[in-house]
């Protein structure tokens, strides 16, 4: 396995053959401790054992370049810089329950090629680690105990944002391993959206080591056609297959903690009239799942397509209520900072050259 692949865990393992695994866990379990800012804080280890450590194995795995916030005070992001010099972003938005939710990113750039998405346009850089996903979570931990918010707790964490989660499924899997282990998050607190890369949503219906998340697909259209369109990477015959993969979760994974929910960027005049949402509400009747939740688009520099009106999101909306459908809407946030949905690209120079708006 290449050493970047090496979770922390598997590294401590390799530097200290001899230590007792009681050991290894307090190394693991200070990490996520927002007191403690380098190793030589750790003070229940042992002096030699922190002096390797601070040679050897850096406190966290990538560096905030710059941090930004919106005017309302409720979103914060943050552009990171990993080990080679690639630039990657995450972001803090306040939730409903006046606690924090966490948009993490999978990787840098993405190739899934959704033509509304600034993420997209960047082409795919390359996958995150699961050490560079844990530790999106390190750093807001931090920046909240460090800040003058009063509201403290993470409680919430989506894969939403750069990246395709299921295209760096083992990564993923592991950084969310490491949050279950080491931070009060429940499994049904962490959902992973994905585009719906069928074959890895497959594969995790018979993996014994994923963990019970909660599973959010990007629709954005029930029409094969227009899918395409708006998803130029869209398998052949997704919706048939996605309609029995939602019916394999339900039998092996789901429950009602564990539902899938559909997500539906409407984009005005595309995908958003009265006889889309009639044709959405058919098809999500013929799944296992009556969720859908309905996300208005966020304006991207260079991009063709405009935003729905409020009274087509509602037309909209209310046509799938009237069909049974559980419909939500994503509260825009962040959008000041080029942080809400779809928003998130690099355009502050890293190593790369990479410049960040």
């Amino acid at each position: 396995m290449s050493e970047s692949l090496l979770t922390r865990a598997e590294r401590l393992q390799q530097m200290f053959p001899e230590e007792k695994p009681y050991r290894i866990k307090q190394v693991l379990t200070a990490l996520y401790n927002p007191v403690v800012s380098s190793w030589n804080d750790v003070t229940t280890l042992p002096a030699a054992m922190r002096q390797v450590l601070e040679q050897s194995m850096p406190w966290f795995s990538c560096t905030p370049v710059k941090t930004v916030s919106s005017v309302r005070g409720d979103t914060h992001k943050v552009v990171l810089q990993g080990i080679d010099g690639l630039l990657f972003e995450s972001v803090l938005m306040k939730n409903k329950r006046d606690q924090w939710t966490i948009c993490v990113s999978s990787q840098i750039g993405c190739n899934m090629g959704c033509t509304f998405c600034a993420t997209g346009a960047m082409g795919l850089k390359r996958s995150l680690n699961a050490d560079e996903i844990a530790d999106q979570y390190r750093f807001w931990q931090q920046f909240l105990h460090t800040s003058n918010i009063e509201s403290k707790r993470i409680s919430n964490v989506v894969f939403m944002g750069m990246g395709e989660p299921m295209v760096n499924v083992e990564q993923v899997k592991l950084a969310i391993t490491t949050w279950l282990t080491y931070t009060d998050l429940g499994p049904t607190k962490i959902t992973v959206s994905s585009v719906g890369v069928l074959p890895a949503l497959q594969k995790i219906l018979t993996d014994p080591t994923w963990p019970p998340v909660r599973i959010a697909i990007s629709l954005h259209s029930p029409d094969a056609e227009q899918r395409k369109q708006i998803v130029p990477t869209t398998a052949p015959n997704f919706h048939e297959k996605l309609i029995q993969w939602t019916h394999d979760y339900a039998r092996i994974l789901g429950n009602r903690r564990h539902h899938i929910t559909f997500e539906y960027t409407l984009i005005n005049g595309v995908n958003d009239s009265v006889a889309d949402a009639k044709v959405l509400g058919n098809f999500v009747r013929k799944t296992a799942s009556t969720k859908v939740n309905v996300i208005p688009l966020n304006f991207v520099t260079g991009k063709q397509y405009t935003a729905s009106t409020r009274e087509r999101i509602a037309q909209f909306k209310q046509v799938l209520l009237n069909m049974g459908i559980d419909v939500t809407e994503r509260k825009t946030m962040g959008d000041d900072i080029a942080a809400a949905c779809g928003q998130l690209a690099l355009s502050v120079k890293g190593l790369d050259g990479t410049t960040i708006l």
